[in-house]
């Protein structure tokens, strides 16, 4: 009887440690699974934005990754350098001012174009002759395969005359570098080895 008892103990044993260890895995298992969904709860709970409307409501807004708008702002910067760096109107402190804004958006390469044409007398002959010109782009080719990213701009400029207008044809090269962020460069930009390829006329209508 003594022997039959102490195996019976034995045996409780054996079960009680097994039934110990599967415990423990399973509270292992369930903390695992419970800090993965914590952890994923918290990714998305990241993705959501709130802000505050007028001080009276909360507005839901969704984030996205940062590098999916990339192209879009890498379009859109060298869109709003254009815009800048080419409209003009005849009014010398304008001038002075887009040229301004639009340098921050650009290495030296803009510079020594804007140089160049100053010296040669471009923007004195716009504010003598009363003459507004705009740029209206066609389209831009980005590849963003390769960084820095090279762009090509292909754009319409329209000089506005009191008797006519002139419409040219520009296309422009360069390569846009990463910046940081401002006030001055709200996409995070830099265009670097500006170039003109082509900016002759293509029609001359009168008004």
């Amino acid at each position: 009887m003594e022997f039959k008892s102490l195996n019976n103990i034995e045996s409780s044993f054996r079960q009680i440690r097994l039934f110990g260890i599967v415990f423990v895995c399973m509270c292992c298992a369930v903390m695992c699974y419970s800090v993965w969904k914590a952890y994923g709860f918290a990714e998305l709970q990241r993705e959501k934005i709130y802000v505050l409307d007028q001080g009276k409501s909360l507005m839901l807004a969704l984030s996205q990754d940062l590098s999916q708008n990339r192209p879009v702002e890498a379009r859109e910067h060298t869109r709003r350098f254009h815009e800048l760096f080419f409209s003009l109107s005849p009014d010398k402190s304008a001038i002075e001012e887009n040229i301004r804004r639009a340098l921050f958006l650009a290495d030296r390469s803009a510079y020594t174009r804007y140089r160049d044409l100053a010296e040669q007398g471009y923007y004195n002959r716009i504010i003598s002759g009363n003459i507004n010109q705009r740029v209206e782009i066609d389209s831009m080719a980005c590849n963003f395969n390769v960084y820095p990213y090279e762009v090509m701009t292909y754009a319409r400029q329209l000089i506005v005359r009191e008797k006519s207008i002139t419409e040219r044809s520009l296309v422009t090269k360069g390569r846009l570098l990463n910046s940081n962020r401002s006030d001055n460069n709200p996409h995070g930009f830099i265009l670097e080895a500006f170039q003109v390829i082509e900016n002759q006329d293509l029609r001359v209508t009168d008004r």
